[in-house]
């Protein structure tokens, strides 16, 4: 399979398309704003502790706080190890509990182990208002909620991943051979100076020892320089930045099944040509300058693509479609035949209109970045040889998704619940904002409902008017109902009030807004 990595690098606004045989599957933006800090760390403050939901804000130099909660926040005996670190660079973090990584790596889904640092605190013996404490971004910004951070912190390399507030040592889920797994764990093991925490990623898998070796000095060297920086750092001010995504990309994306990038800045490219040289020399890249006329992404057709990835209705080649809509608790996603009748029979068509909305519904999951909770609606199937070959092709495809995913059986409601891991924006929330017509509803009323409304408002005030004629201005779209198949609303009311009325139009209106105007003829 031909993997491509796309690049547009603009001053303030950086975009990443992964293409797989000249198909987009995956998009990635970065702006310079809050909505791309996840994995940079910050000495922040504490500036409110809650209780009663055992969590905290912290504030890190945004407009919104940031949010953590208690089993994020290192407990006493880490923190004072995390301390006597901080004084002595030589020193050793030993802790013997796990911690859930939030914020690792774009590859990564193997997270097996759960957080049990704090499940005897309480945050208020933990945190207190005013106290200074090193955090790491875990999500960025999402809607009205802010960051979410942990003093958990993560590193994340080519190969392995850095915890250095745990004692861990994991494996990822990808590398299925047994042995492979024992070498690559006591092959650490036995290389660790210290106890700091490592998953070794996917890309690890047939590594040596010396190269090995190398990666651990190199993040280690990062958490040093991390903690000296912390030392003599403000709160709230940033104290790491995790890279662009442009080098986030290169390293977890085509670290071992490079083809090919391309580039439309110079400048990117040089850095690019570094980055690889100094910290990937053994990848075999073709890195390629972009220098046509034209939008490397109208070039490529991606600008289309990434236009129709926001659309709520996605046809299927058959002639059905989905529809997919996003609610602040859930991703809802429904099935239906559309134009396709079948062939065969009723079973038969709904059979394949389900398979064919499955590969398409893992494919603009993986694109749209949706995460949290997703439920699908499928259509009602009678035989259970097809609900499970339509479950079986679920799975199936959700294991190109690198993100963590957990399909649920299928419900009696022929409804299939399953959940992403969410730690960035999905390109609907990136790239749009609510509609300030309808604030966000996503309904406006009907012409009809319009004229209605024109009719009750000219009915309440006709007895306050003390003119002999009304106008009305309104939306072209509202005057030509008015005029046309609802002049039976105005007539009755000229006739009821022995007023002629005048309907203007206004293109500059928005459709549901109106205004009555009184006037005299003389």
């Amino acid at each position: 399979m031909l993997k491509e990595l796309v690049v547009n690098a603009a001053p303030h606004e950086t975009r990443v398309a992964l293409l797989e045989n000249g198909t987009i599957v995956e998009v990635f933006i970065e702006r310079e704003d809050e909505t791309s800090i996840a994995g940079n760390i910050y000495r922040g403050r504490v500036q409110r502790v809650l209780p009663g939901m055992q969590a905290a804000f912290v504030d890190i130099g945004f407009d919104q706080a940031a949010f953590i909660y208690v089993d994020d926040v290192l407990d006493t005996a880490s923190h004072k190890m995390y301390k006597k670190f901080e004084q002595d660079n030589d020193s050793e973090v030993d802790t013997d509990s796990n911690n859930t990584i939030e914020t690792t790596t774009l590859t990564e889904n193997d997270r097996s182990w759960k957080a049990s640092l704090n499940h005897e605190c309480n945050i208020e013996e933990l945190l207190t208002e005013g106290q200074e404490i090193l955090v790491q971004v875990a999500k960025s910004s999402i809607g009205t909620k802010g960051p979410r951070v942990t003093t958990h912190i993560s590193l994340a390399g080519r190969y392995m991943v850095l915890m250095p507030t745990v004692d861990h040592i994991g494996i990822s889920k990808r590398i299925e051979n047994d042995t492979e797994r024992v070498r690559l764990k006591d092959l650490l093991l036995s290389i660790r100076k210290n106890k700091f925490g490592y998953i070794l990623r996917t890309q690890a898998e047939g590594i040596d020892e010396d190269t090995i070796k190398k990666e651990i000095d190199f993040l280690t060297n990062t958490w040093e320089d991390i903690i000296s920086r912390n030392k003599t750092a403000p709160a709230p001010s940033l104290v790491y930045k995790d890279l662009t995504v442009t080098f986030r990309a290169i390293r977890d994306l085509l670290a071992d099944e490079a083809d090919k990038l391309i580039i439309d800045s110079k400048e990117e490219y040089d850095n690019v040509q570094n980055f690889i040289n100094k910290l990937m020399p053994d990848v075999k890249l073709s890195v390629e300058l972009y220098e046509g006329r034209e939008s490397l992404f109208d070039a490529l057709n991606i600008e289309g693509d990434i236009a129709r990835a926001l659309k709520k209705k996605v046809w299927l080649k058959s002639g059905g479609y989905i529809v997919i809509e996003q609610t602040e608790a859930l991703i809802a996603v429904d099935v239906n035949t559309g134009r396709y009748v079948g062939k065969h029979n009723f079973d038969e068509t709904i059979l394949k209109t389900n398979l064919e909305a499955v590969k398409e519904i893992a494919y603009q999951v993986r694109l749209r970045n949706i995460g949290g909770i997703i439920i699908i609606d499928f259509i009602d199937m009678k035989k259970e040889q097809h609900k499970e070959k339509v479950m079986a092709q679920m799975n199936e495809a959700m294991k190109k998704d690198k993100s963590q995913t957990n399909v649920l059986p299928l419900t009696e409601l022929g409804l299939v619940q399953m959940t992403r891991k969410r730690i960035r924006r999905n390109l609907t929330r990136t790239l749009c904002e609510p509609c300030f017509y309808c604030n966000g509803d996503g309904n406006l009323l009907s012409g009809k409902s319009i004229c209605h409304k024109i009719y009750r408002d000219l009915v309440s005030e006709a007895g306050d008017i003390m003119g002999n004629r009304f106008t009305v201005k309104v939306h072209p779209e509202v005057a030509q109902l008015l005029h046309g198949r609802e002049k039976h609303l105005i007539s009755s009311l000229e006739k009821q009030f022995s007023k002629p009325i005048a309907i203007y139009p206004e293109p500059h209106y928005h459709i549901e807004e109106y205004h009555i105007f009184e006037s005299l003829i003389k």
